[in-house]
């Protein structure tokens, strides 16, 4: 006992010994958090000491604030509570994707729990709920009645030695990157954490937000990109006036697969029957190839940020979503904005959530005029994990289509392939079977499998029904990302994890032409076989993209350029002046109604049309307890008073709030 006491007087009571010791166990822990192996954390820590030491210093410069505080042990526990924390929630993630845990997913933090339970067993969720809170609340007692230090704190002694330690670290963080011993650019975030670990990497997440300014950022530079007569005389591109022109120009649909790649491009796996056996026989007949896209096993709409406006992902903060930072509060130019301006009407169709990564409010930003996603669907039709089926799709794309006397763009975006894929059977009578796949993966590659295959039907039915459309119409087809079934670059048939397939279906015969692609390329790659031209964008891939083999150091140097100026630079391209305002977007493609107020005895009901299992009745901005009763009747439970009867209106509900309101109902 004696020894004990002598040990922790002597070591455990030195702050700097303390610090030292803990910010070594801490990382040790967040390292084998992230390998999900405690013998890789120390393999990590033999093979890159200088990373592992340089994260340690990191969280040792977090700890030397207890030198301002007396209750010491309070702030040591909370401040390894909170690197613990995020290195149990960054292996909890990479359980169930590919991308590690960055400070973006907090601001989606609404969105991740609204899909837990898909994840997590409601048991798992409870449980975890609990412990958090009682984590929580032994830190606050801890920090009300934990003991404190005896000595007088030397403040300004104590000030000076914080900021010296911060300094050292600011320093030691410029050496590092100087050193390359780690990097502040992340090609690949996943390997980035597994490279320069996981707290530099988080803090990184952090700290580098949007798009660098460019070195060289200046009104001159940004109109030297352009040198092929792009730009008007005065060197500044000017919007296209709207015209008729669309009507010479096919409909636009862009498909946009969810965890979307033909099955059999995972190698040493088979099943009973082909699981795509419609999307290869496009490939054979249509344009087609491989697509390079942003993000793996998560982060679809970085995928669709790139398809719809050609501006790469990858220029921002790493793990960054645009949709949750500067597409919130700024328009930027896209492929809607571009074919409005010709004549076209752009919509968006989404079988999921409308508020999901906040599409309801960013799609206005990006120049869509119409965007229908769940809540506006009847006759949606749920799998086994809870995600809407696909098939759904096909008659809101029709009935899109139809709507509009002249030409649509629509920008649809798939739910049915997403995870978590279960490691035991769900499906009763599974159309695909698997024969062989990895150890311990079986369910989970069966049950991916036939989603894959009832998405391939789905196409099937789509393609039928636009090949009866008199209209010519353009279908371009394509996987976000891959799906998490613990695949490498040395499992894939492509032999890399960022890359998805796509397909340029059509129903007038334009010309087979295969080429790989990025995500960022394909909006105006498929214009320029449509002959369209129009937006600034589309100009520079159409004009300056490289050829195949040929380097794209310049090509991805100014398109960086131009996203800078675009989103937080000062618009020199488009002469001081951003073009583009934010559209009034209807939400849904049929006009949701009340015909009229009718009561039975002491019950309210209201006939109308274009119901969902979605519409509530509300009064005053506040939603009332309804029952849905059919698509033309809803019913109201509880009472009101009579003199509101007049005032209710249908709502449409989202996980986090109305989406939109009908007009008041008519007498």
């Amino acid at each position: 006992m004696e020894n004990v006491k002598s040990f922790y007087k002597r070591y455990l009571r030195n702050v700097w010994a303390l610090s030292v010791v803990l910010s070594f166990i801490v990382n040790l822990i967040m390292e084998t958090w992230a390998r999900h192996s405690m013998a890789m954390a120390l393999q990590f820590l033999f093979q890159s000491p200088a990373v592992f030491l340089f994260n340690t210093a990191i969280i040792f410069t977090s700890y030397s604030i207890v030198l301002l505080f007396r209750r010491r042990l309070s702030w040591y526990i909370f401040l390894s509570f909170l690197w613990i924390a995020i290195g149990t929630v960054n292996g909890i993630l990479l359980l169930n994707r590919m991308t590690p845990f960055t400070v973006k997913d907090i601001a989606t933090v609404k969105d991740g729990l609204a899909i837990a339970p898909d994840y997590f067993s409601t048991a798992a969720l409870i449980l975890a709920a609990a412990g958090a809170a009682a984590l929580i609340g032994g830190i606050i007692l801890l920090f009300i009645f934990g003991p404190k230090i005896k000595s007088k704190i030397n403040y300004r002694k104590n000030i000076v030695l914080v900021l010296v330690i911060v300094a050292g670290m600011f320093g030691a963080s410029q050496l590092a990157i100087q050193t390359r011993t780690v990097s502040t650019y992340f090609e690949n975030i996943a390997f980035a954490y597994s490279d320069y670990g996981v707290p530099y990497c988080f803090i990184s997440t952090w700290i580098n937000t949007g798009i660098p300014k460019p070195a060289n950022y200046s009104a001159a530079a940004v109109r030297r990109v352009f040198s092929k007569g792009e730009l008007g005389k005065a060197g500044v591109y000017q919007v296209p006036k709207a015209t008729n022109t669309a009507q010479e120009h096919p409909n636009i649909i862009f498909l946009q697969l969810e965890s979307f790649i033909d099955p059999t491009q995972f190698k040493g796996t088979e099943y009973s029957q082909d699981p795509a056996p419609e999307f290869r026989k496009l490939m054979e007949q249509y344009s087609s190839g491989y697509l390079t896209v942003p993000v793996v096993g998560a982060g679809t709409v970085n995928t669709e940020f790139e398809a719809i406006t050609g501006m790469s992902a990858k220029f921002f903060g790493p793990g960054e979503f645009p949709y949750e930072t500067i597409l919130l509060k700024k328009t930027f130019e896209s492929i809607p904005y571009d074919l409005r301006d010709i004549g076209y009407a752009t919509h968006a169709v989404h079988d999921h959530r409308g508020d999901f990564y906040g599409r309801n409010k960013v799609f206005p930003n990006l120049g869509f005029d119409t965007f229908t996603s769940v809540e506006y669907m009847n006759n949606v039709v749920e799998n086994e994990k809870g995600w809407e089926e696909d098939k759904v799709l096909t008659g809101q794309i029709m009935e899109t289509l139809k709507t509009t006397k002249g030409r649509d763009y629509i920008y649809t975006i798939s739910v049915q392939g997403h995870g978590k894929y279960p490691m035991l059977p769900v499906l009763q009578s599974p159309a695909i079977k698997v024969l062989k796949a990895p150890a311990g993966q079986k369910w989970a590659y069966e049950y991916y499998a036939n989603q894959i295959y009832q998405m391939d039907q789905f196409i099937k039915q789509l393609t039928d029904q636009l090949s009866k459309f008199k209209e010519p119409t353009v279908l371009v087809m394509y996987g976000d990302h891959l799906p998490v079934l613990g695949e490498t670059q040395q499992t894939m048939e492509s032999g890399d994890l960022f890359k998805t397939e796509y397909v340029i279906w059509n129903n007038f015969g334009m010309k087979k032409i295969n080429e790989n692609l990025y995500a960022y390329q394909i909006g105006a790659d498929v214009l320029n076989r449509l002959n369209i031209h129009t937006g600034l964008l589309v100009r520079y891939h159409q004009d300056y993209q490289p050829a195949a083999g040929q380097p794209a150091t310049n090509y991805l140097k100014n398109l960086k350029l131009l996203g800078y100026d675009m989103l937080y630079g000062k618009d020199y391209i488009y002469g001081g002046i951003n073009p583009f305002q934010p559209t009034k977007m209807k939400m849904g493609i049929k006009p949701i109604k009340i015909d009229r107020v009718v009561q039975i005895g002491g019950n309210y009901y209201l006939k109308g049309q274009n119901f969902t299992m979605y519409s509530k009745i509300s009064l005053n901005g506040k939603v009332l307890d309804t029952i849905y009763l059919g698509p033309t009747i809803l019913g109201l439970k509880g009472k009101i008073n009579p003199a509101d009867v007049n005032k209710m209106e249908v709502s449409q509900m989202a996980q986090n709030g109305i989406l939109s309101t009908t007009d008041e109902a008519d007498d």
